[in-house]
């Protein structure tokens, strides 16, 4: 019955070797090295479309932060235009849409709906505010 310890002995050798129950190597690092970055998220601004308005009017971002601009609108269909900026969004009645974008620079720049949507239409619109 030698047999069976010899096999256990032999079994315990090949898992500790294939697990790592050798030496190690010690590999030196620094804190800066190992250390995990977040990704890059983007801020998220709602913006609520009705006759006649956006609200907010104004949306002040930060220039190279991402920002996610989620339309919503609960009347009729909108939509979104920073041709500066080249944002453009269609916004329909009882759907979400998302537009991210990273703003590259500093300025003031103005949007307005780009869908006929009744007669005050043309008093739709309103300011990317984009700081340092």
């Amino acid at each position: 019955m030698k047999i069976i310890p010899a096999a256990l002995l032999i079994c315990a050798i090949i898992v500790g070797v294939t697990v790592g129950c050798g030496p190690k190597s010690v590999v030196n690092t620094t804190p800066s090295e190992t250390a995990v970055k977040p990704a890059a998220t983007a801020n998220v601004v709602k913006v609520i479309a009705k006759q006649f308005e956006y609200s907010p009017a104004e949306i002040t971002v930060k220039k190279g932060v991402p920002v996610t601009l989620e339309f919503t609108t609960s009347d009729v269909e909108h939509g979104f235009n920073c041709p500066e900026l080249k944002i453009n969004a269609d916004i329909k009645p009882g759907a979400k849409a998302d537009v991210t974008f990273t703003p590259e620079k500093v300025g003031r720049f103005s949007y307005f709906c780009d869908v006929k949507c009744g007669s005050g239409h043309r008093d739709m619109k309103g300011t990317i505010v984009v700081t340092e």
